[in-house]
């Protein structure tokens, strides 16, 4: 009976450690989150009762729930108490993460300023890049519309270049990038519209400037078709510009005419050579068409590395326009996702530069020497050119005896020793001349006389004023009428006359 009950109990026990074992093996495992939060505590998962390690859980609570007063002031108290815990380069990037969560233009300033400091204090920490990231990301949020103030864009620009350049290690490289192709998206934007209108107004010297730094800075530009087709048509204007100059010699109206042509069409060729798969090439190959010009191939390089940009952009749809009317910031949807973006300093191109270029290109339509721009008159027995004016015809007098018709007669030789010819060997000198030998010009006529007038009233008679009709019987002249003529005498108003005032 005892060995039936010991039994029993060993079946007993044996079943609740299998099903201590079963339940422990059915516990969920605690899966890690991929692609965290800057800003989520890196130290959560880490077990241990250290007073400053509880006061940085406490911070990260307290910032989780969107009391950052209550988590700076933790934070500090961490810092100061405990100098050399090994808590206190992550606290004192929390400290910006306070600021940087909180929000607003003073919040964001002082944000800032606590990552520069953490840059300076640990700069061979890898959070120092986690810091630059943040300061970029701090101007990011605060990115104006293209048409709007863009200093906001130009500080995220500098502080991702230098990111990049500082950190190129950085597991944040990748989002950095991304970043960096969005704000410069924005900036070409801005350039390109103020370009466009530059060329709208038919001032072609500033709209090349602006689009020329365009495709020169941003080459991963959604629109960089668009800017080079504006380059294009303004070097086209200026050619047209210099066709209509009034004063300027043919031939370097035709060559500064073609100089101009020539950079049009290295625009619109590098279009179909750059970018294959956009939406303007056609309007490229029209162009160079119809200026009689070759249109060039794109290589399979060019046509994959388009293609690869194109596929991926985002689609502009209707209700990425509606809200990018009513949000604050600028939309970034058109932005590419591949390639690598500039990492140099913009270099702009101004107004001034394109003016040294036009004069550059008149020098060389004129020639090297300045001077042989003034026109020269054609000679004698030269033919007229539509670049010099010819001599002004010489100017024809009367001689002094001569007949006062302008010219001089010259009489021909005639066969006397007065007239022989001095050179006998000269066999134009021996011909004759042909026609009258009298070449006195007859004396001019006296012009008629004038009949005298014939007066039908003789002195001391006075004009008839009487008329005869068809019978002969006279009837007197008809008054005139008077009714017409001014007079001096006023007449007196009759009847509802008198109520007119005038």
């Amino acid at each position: 009976m005892n060995r039936l009950s010991n039994k029993f109990a060993v079946a007993a026990l044996a079943a609740l450690v299998l099903t201590g074992v079963s339940a422990q093996a059915r516990e969920k495992q605690p899966k890690h989150k991929k692609n965290q939060d800057l800003s989520a505590n890196p130290l959560a998962g880490v077990k241990s009762q250290q007073p400053d390690k509880l006061l940085f859980d406490k911070a990260m609570v307290a910032m989780k729930k969107g009391r950052y007063d209550v988590a700076r002031l933790t934070l500090q108290t961490l810092l100061n108490t405990y100098p050399d815990s090994e808590y206190r380069m992550r606290a004192k990037l929390a400290v910006g993460d306070t600021w940087f969560k909180e929000g607003g233009t003073a919040a964001l300033t002082q944000a800032e300023a606590e990552y520069e400091d953490f840059i300076t204090f640990f700069p061979q920490a890898p959070e120092a890049a986690e810091a630059k990231m943040k300061v970029g990301d701090i101007y990011y949020q605060q990115m104006e519309k293209p048409d709007r103030d863009y200093t906001n864009a130009q500080n995220a620009e500098r502080q991702y270049r230098e990111m990049i350049n500082m950190f190129p290690d950085s597991p944040l490289l990748p989002r950095a990038k991304q970043r960096l192709r969005d704000v410069q998206e924005v900036l070409a934007e801005r350039e390109s519209r103020i370009g466009q209108y530059y060329l709208s107004r038919e001032n072609y010297v500033a709209s090349i400037a602006r689009l020329q730094t365009v495709v020169d800075t941003y080459p991963l530009y959604s629109h960089s078709d668009l800017a080079l087709l504006g380059i294009g048509d303004a070097y086209t204007g200026e050619a047209n510009a210099v066709r209509q100059a009034p004063g300027l010699p043919g031939a370097v109206r035709e060559r500064l005419t073609a100089l101009y042509n020539d950079r049009a069409a290295a625009a619109y060729a590098k279009v179909i050579t750059r970018y294959p798969m956009a939406a303007h090439v056609e309007d490229a190959r029209d162009r160079l068409i119809g200026m009689n010009r070759p249109v060039p191939e794109p290589t399979q390089a060019a046509i994959a590395e388009s293609d690869a940009e194109e596929r991926s952009r985002q689609p502009l749809r209707f209700t990425d326009r509606t809200l990018g009317i009513i949000k604050h910031g600028p939309s970034v949807v058109e932005a590419v996702h591949v390639g690598e973006p500039s990492l140099d300093d913009p270099k702009r191109v101004i107004a001034p530069d394109i003016t040294k270029q036009n004069i550059a290109m008149y020098n060389t339509a004129v020639g090297a020497n300045p001077t042989e721009a003034t026109a020269k008159p054609t000679g004698v027995n030269e033919p007229p050119r539509s670049d010099r004016p010819s001599d002004a015809p010489v100017q024809m007098t009367a001689p002094a005896d001569g007949t006062g018709v302008g010219v001089s007669i010259v009489s021909a030789p005639s066969g006397s020793a007065e007239t022989a010819p001095s050179n006998p060997n000269d066999p134009s000198s021996q011909l004759k001349a042909v026609g009258p030998t009298n070449t006195t010009l007859p004396a001019a006529e006296k012009p008629a006389e004038a009949p005298d007038q014939i007066n039908d009233i003789k002195p001391g008679e006075a004009p008839a004023t009487t008329q005869a009709d068809a019978s002969g019987k006279k009837k007197k002249a008809p008054k005139a009428d008077l009714g017409d003529e001014s007079s001096s005498k006023k007449k007196k108003k009759k009847g509802l006359s008198k109520l007119n005032p005038f």
